[in-house]
């Protein structure tokens, strides 16, 4: 099976995040995945939300890498150069900021980080539905920090 594999190198710039958002949709219209299926939204989401983590919370340059593989599923990767774990966070009900990584861990079948370099990557995966439509059979969802696995229950 084919993969292609893409890479964007983003500034620490909010302004940046839309820019990856539109880089991620012409990467997934180029792969033949339509820009109203339901897993392009979701990743054009996933991407806003990784992006913004990486160019807001770290203030540093950041790589997005899109994997597509001909069929199974699609890997989205933010890496920086900032050595801080990503830490989920409880926002309060009125607060306009913390709930990113709540969101990649509701929408993404998988994902997690890990260490590399001096920075981390930051990882999601999506499965993609069957040829026919169908979703993807159920797997158990696993969430990753730091090396070691987690399932969401």
């Amino acid at each position: 099976m084919q993969v292609h594999q893409a890479q964007l190198e983003v500034r620490p710039d909010p302004a940046e995040v839309g820019r990856a958002r539109r880089w991620v949709r012409a990467r997934l219209a180029g792969s033949g995945i339509a820009a109203d299926e339901s897993l392009a939204e979701t990743l054009v989401l996933l991407v806003s939300e990784l992006v913004t983590n990486a160019v807001v919370h770290t203030r540093c340059c950041a790589v997005v890498r899109l994997s597509l593989p001909g069929a199974a599923t699609v890997r989205l990767e933010v890496t920086d150069s900032s050595g801080r774990a990503p830490v989920p966070r409880c926002a309060d009900g009125d607060a306009t900021g913390g709930r990113g990584l709540a969101l990649v861990d509701g929408l993404a079948d998988r994902w997690g980080w890990h260490p590399e370099g001096a920075g981390k990557r930051v990882w999601c995966e999506l499965d993609r539905p069957g040829p026919d439509g169908d979703p993807p059979p159920e797997r158990e969802r696993t969430t990753v920090l730091g090396g070691v696995a987690y399932e969401v229950v």
